[in-house]
């Protein structure tokens, strides 16, 4: 089994929904961790929009990269710029980086309808991201 580590700032919103996505795209084929540079817990929006797609990541936690110090990385992704810039230095030999930069919908201001909105295009961004990844990757 491979271990993936998907990161970004506060392990509360993008990747906790791409923690989501790889779980459920594949299995028996790794294990999906998720972590950030900070833990803002979990953004209720993100649970919500992912709720609409029949994925659960309601019971998930917001994680510190440090709490998984000694795993073997076979990926680490991270999903924001400031996660890849301000990272801490992860020893991994063989882990290959993957970087890709998604809009985070938490900074939205707006109505609630504008929100939703958001959420629901990062959702999909991170969707078809982790649907190539584990075509490509895991396959």
């Amino acid at each position: 089994m491979k271990n993936i580590l998907v990161l970004c700032t506060g392990n509360s919103c993008r990747s906790q929904m791409a923690h989501g996505y790889l779980n459920a795209l594949q299995t028996g084929l790794a294990n999906i961790y998720s972590a950030g540079i900070e833990t803002h817990g979990l953004n209720p929006g993100a649970v919500a929009i992912m709720a609409n797609d029949n994925i659960d990541i309601s019971g998930h936690t917001s994680n510190h990269v440090d709490e998984y110090q000694g795993i073997a990385w076979d990926f680490i992704i991270t999903v924001c710029d400031h996660a890849k810039e301000n990272c801490p230095f992860i020893p991994s030999k063989n882990a290959k980086r993957l970087h890709h930069n998604f809009f985070d919908p938490s900074k939205v201001v707006g109505t609630k309808e504008e929100k939703q909105a958001a959420f629901l295009t990062a959702r999909n961004e991170i969707k078809e991201f982790c649907e190539t990844f584990v075509k490509e990757e895991l396959t």
